[in-house]
């Protein structure tokens, strides 16, 4: 695993996609401001944005908060994915994420990106291509190092040996289990961190969305198989004798959920993400609990692939991804 100390100490980074998208209405600037540089004061060092958060807000809302400080910490963002007249489009050619990145830059009022993603794989441009590209921007110093989101072991492997990855990430909690498949495995042969996104999967592993007819239309969760009205209910069964563990540690379900994850390999880095400041301090401690082997087993076999109620994605979103899945 890269020993980049602001990867990997704190063991807890902070998604800031929240603040922005997919979750209803944005925060205002202002707030999405505090939160950050409270986030920071707090203790946090690896903050995660991308190019798509707010078709670009959110790489600016970070510049703003973190602008004098950003050689104090690790700074990770995503190319590749950007919002165009209202529509997502994915392009992975060379030149796109060349200016995507001078854009980043600018937005984020820096002149180096320690951490620089192809959020989602271009099917018609060869992975190799897209990581060539990103190899060039840290041989420019621009970028120190590449990252790929949601790409198969496969993919994995063929990018590595263009160019050296710094880190994967992808989606990975009690509820998504995926990355067992294959890629936590090949991540850790070649050295590559994993960079676990939604480890208190969307909310649901912290225990306070009980009814998924309280969320705004906006929210992608009302998008996705497992917060269905039909599916919720049944996983909300599922996460009883999860809440009783951790009321049974005296830590708050979503650090149960977070030790968990970083536990389940030395080279795991989980990235929260949330909007309270409350959240985010609660999230952090979650970097001093540890759980001995009989509760890693036990929570293994309360929520996992096998019991969850609707799969992670819609046919859409999982056309995007590569990311290995189980059989049905």
């Amino acid at each position: 695993m890269p020993k980049h100390p602001h990867l990997s100490n704190p063991t807890i980074g902070l998604g800031c996609m929240n603040l922005s998208h997919a979750y209803g209405a944005p925060l205002t600037e202002d707030a999405g401001i505090e939160a950050l540089q409270a986030a920071f004061e707090m203790g946090y060092r690896h903050f995660d944005t991308a190019t798509l958060y707010g078709a670009g807000k959110n790489e600016m809302l970070v510049g703003i908060a973190l602008k004098d400080r950003c050689n104090e910490f690790f700074l990770a963002s995503k190319c590749g994915m950007e919002m165009v007249d209202g529509k997502r489009i994915i392009n992975g050619r060379p030149e796109n994420l060349r200016r995507q990145c001078e854009n980043s830059l600018k937005r984020l009022q820096t002149d180096h990106i320690d951490l620089y993603y192809l959020h989602r794989m271009d099917p018609d441009v060869p992975i190799e291509e897209s990581v060539g590209a990103l190899g060039d921007l840290v041989k420019e110093g621009k970028i120190g190092g590449i990252g790929l989101s949601e790409v198969s072991a496969e993919v994995v492997e063929r990018a590595h040996k263009e160019s050296p990855l710094t880190a994967l990430q992808t989606e990975y909690s009690l509820w998504t289990r995926n990355p067992e498949i294959a890629v936590l495995e090949t991540t850790k042969a070649l050295d590559i961190t994993f960079v676990a996104f939604s480890p208190v999967a969307r909310g649901y592993l912290c225990g306070e969305l009980t009814d998924v007819t309280t969320l705004v239309d906006t929210d992608i969760r009302k998008t996705m198989p497992r917060f269905s009205v039909e599916n919720y209910p049944k996983n909300i069964d599922l996460l009883q004798d999860f809440l009783a563990m951790a009321k049974d540690i005296g830590c708050t379900p979503a650090q149960l959920a977070l030790a968990w994850t970083r536990m389940k390999g030395e080279h795991i880095v989980p990235i929260p993400g949330t909007r309270s400041i409350s959240h985010m301090r609660d999230n952090l401690h979650a970097g001093q609990l540890t759980l001995d082997s009989k509760k890693m087993i036990l929570l293994d076999d309360i929520i996992n692939q096998n019991n969850v109620f609707g799969s992670r994605y819609n046919l859409a979103q999982q056309a995007d991804v590569s990311t290995e899945m189980f059989d049905a």
